[in-house]
């Protein structure tokens, strides 16, 4: 399925709006903070452990994002955004886009 962060797909017409769709991921932060405990990998204040552990959350919302979206019938979904909390310790990734049938 196709994610797109624009309003609309260069070259394709919308033919049905199928509603807005999230998905949602949450990890406990301390996952987070245990990997910081054993990182070797720090080079120039980045993480490659941690930014790994951090797609993988992002990932699992997006996967939930196009689920909802093939339910509701929908081939792309539009005007995606992701969005970061820390709730109670925990991590929540959220994204949120516009169901969508193209030509």
């Amino acid at each position: 399925m196709i994610v797109t962060t624009t309003s609309s797909l260069n070259g394709h017409e919308i033919k049905d709006y199928c509603g807005v769709v999230v998905g949602e991921a949450i990890r406990g932060a301390n996952v987070f903070r245990d990997l910081f405990d054993q990182i070797t990998d720090i080079v120039g204040g980045r993480s490659g452990a941690y930014e790994h552990e951090l797609g993988k959350v992002r990932n699992k919302a997006l996967r939930e994002l196009e689920e909802h979206a093939t339910e509701k019938g929908a081939n792309v979904v539009v005007g995606a955004d992701f969005d970061y909390e820390v709730i109670n310790k925990m991590l929540m990734v959220s994204t949120s886009g516009t169901a969508v049938v193209i030509d």
